[in-house]
């Protein structure tokens, strides 16, 4: 395993960051996509002389139902990639998880992409910038605090269930009656649930 893990450090530091470059418009924030991801480590790989195959494994196939009473499919994945050095025969195995959602034929794709980008993000130790637990939404909805957080330009406030913007009186009064924020559309529909 010396040879491969000499490689692979060399690989860590070309790849020690990804930029921000893609964005949610819908939910507004940047992201590392995929393709920045594999474009950055697929050139060091191959740099550095290490070839890989990705091992696909559906782990969960369900159809849901979301808010807006779609029917979608929801997949979990796990890829197993083999990095090889051919040079001295070793390999060096690194895994990743990841969940996509469709109405269509894309959730497969959409999972087996998260768990490939997650398994270089998370082997290589790639910076991007963000992090996935910092989310302040979340966070203000399962731990209100008692020091008010000081924001010029505050992130704006969504709907939990179909990421509608609410004003913050909307949102008070959800939180206080549904236990999380809701447009008055999907207020209605947990009001027709009860």
């Amino acid at each position: 395993m010396q040879n491969i893990a000499k490689k692979f450090v060399e690989v860590m530091k070309d790849c020690s960051h990804v930029a921000k470059n893609g964005s949610n418009d819908f939910h507004r924030y940047k992201y590392a996509t995929a393709a920045d991801v594999l474009e950055k480590v697929n050139a060091s790989l191959t740099k550095h002389g290490l070839a890989t195959a990705v091992t696909p494994n559906i782990l969960n196939m369900q159809q849901i139902t979301t808010a807006k009473g779609n029917v979608e499919n929801l997949v979990t994945v796990e890829v197993v990639v083999t990095l090889v050095d051919p040079d001295s025969g070793e390999t060096l195995t690194i895994k990743g998880l990841g969940s996509g959602q469709d109405a269509g034929d894309k959730a497969v794709a959409k999972a087996q992409t998260m768990a490939i980008k997650y398994a270089y993000l998370n082997s290589l130790a790639i910076a991007t910038s963000d992090d996935p637990e910092a989310d302040l939404h979340t966070d203000e909805v399962t731990q209100p605090t008692t020091t008010p957080v000081r924001n010029k330009n505050p992130p704006p406030l969504t709907c939990h269930d179909c990421g509608a913007n609410i004003t913050q009186r909307v949102a008070d009064y959800s939180k206080n009656k549904f236990g999380r924020f809701l447009c008055f559309d999907c207020q209605r529909s947990q009001q027709s649930v009860a």
